[in-house]
């Protein structure tokens, strides 16, 4: 009966939490685009009056298009779409072919105009994959991965983007959710046990690392978030609405250094966690080396998949820096690549930092855990 007492309560709070979080996420957007009188449906093309295909093989020109699409009170109808010839917008028709439409009406006037192919089910088909696979492979870890990251992106769209809307500094925003995602994270992998709290205790540490560098080299080197590439748009929001969006760069480092982190620390924590297991004889100061040695084997791939994140997440200006052939002075003093080093130097550094927080705190953690009773009697063997 306490057990039962103890989850109807937990579920209880559970439900209360989304409630409240639901609650806070209605936030009241200003308009900042006037769409009066134009809407997005979904249609499928019917026929190709008029197609822009030349006799080279190339496309000029638009698609003139029969659609047939869903009308207002639900009734279906064909009408005729213009398809533009665009790299951004627009895509090539074909009969039956699903495409967006952006619905315009003016007075009396009704135009249709393709916005792009239908890609729901390519995207909803591959995240279904995605996550069969993680739990397939991972079994009921993989399960748990997967409702770690489904409240990672559920944290983002109901907790960081609802705060830093409110006025809450981003920073503090992305501090408080990698705190929460964490927290979670950790617990559904592992449950509540030292290898979780030596890793959780080593990421928060880690985490700290990186913003403190990034706040320190931002510092040094002029950079802030107001020297991005797309800030026009950053503070037309901001004259709108109590955005702060000079935190939002180093927001965006915490976030990206929050996996990278997470990953070497568990890392660390399950190996030194093994060999206790396997052995509890070892004293903590061999545990402390031994994981200092799969901490240092980790940290040089981990640190070069970070900074390689970055470089290609930024690839297209690079490629547009080396084809012009900038001078170095203009090349190393410029926003852009001060940001992308700024941000691969930031989370590296984090997740050196992070080798030897995890180590100590897997070594001697669960010795003091021990003697304080916080662990089970057989959870590890008793050196004699």
């Amino acid at each position: 009966m306490k057990k039962i007492a103890i989850r109807f309560c937990i579920v209880m709070l559970f439900l209360l939490a989304s409630f409240q979080l639901y609650s806070y996420a209605q936030v009241d957007r200003p308009a900042l685009v006037n769409t009066e009188g134009r809407s997005f449906q979904l249609g499928t093309v019917t026929a190709v009056v008029k197609d822009n295909l030349q006799e080279n093989g190339s496309r000029m020109g638009d698609q003139i298009v029969r659609v047939q699409v869903q009308s207002a009170d639900g009734k279906a109808e064909v009408a005729q779409a213009n398809c533009p010839n665009g790299l951004l917008f627009g895509t090539v028709c074909e009969p039956g072919m699903r495409v967006v439409l952006i619905s315009s009406k003016i007075g009396d006037l009704q135009l249709h105009t393709v916005y792009s192919m239908d890609r729901s089910m390519p995207i909803f088909s591959f995240i279904a994959v995605f996550l069969l696979l993680l739990c397939l492979v991972g079994g009921k870890k993989g399960c748990r991965s997967a409702l770690a990251l489904l409240f990672t992106f559920t944290c983002f769209f109901f907790l960081f983007f609802p705060m830093i809307f409110h006025g809450v500094q981003p920073v503090a925003a992305a501090i408080a959710t990698s705190f929460l995602v964490l927290t979670v994270t950790i617990y559904l992998i592992n449950g509540a046990t030292a290898k979780a709290l030596s890793a959780g205790i080593a990421s928060i540490g880690g985490i700290f690392a990186a913003g403190v560098t990034a706040v320190l080299f931002g510092k040094a080197a002029a950079l802030s978030g107001y020297n991005v590439a797309n800030i026009e748009s950053l503070l037309f929001v901001a004259q709108n609405m109590p955005v702060d969006v000079g935190q939002i760069l180093f927001a965006g480092i915490l976030f990206s250094s929050l996996g990278a982190v997470m990953d070497i620390a568990m890392d660390v924590a399950a190996s030194v966690d093994e060999l206790r297991r396997k052995n509890g004889e070892i004293e903590p100061w061999e545990l402390f080396f031994s994981g200092m040695r799969v901490g240092r084997d980790v940290m040089g791939t981990m640190a070069t998949t970070l900074i390689l994140a970055f470089f290609g997440g930024s690839l297209g200006v690079w490629v547009l820096d080396y084809a012009y052939d900038l001078p170095y002075l203009q090349l190393i003093n410029s926003n852009a690549v001060g940001i992308d080093i700024m941000q691969g130097l930031s989370g590296s550094i984090g997740v050196i930092l992070t080798v030897p927080l995890t180590a100590v705190c897997s070594a001697w953690l669960p010795e003091y855990a021990k003697k304080g009773r916080l662990l089970k009697k057989d959870e590890y063997p008793v050196r004699t």
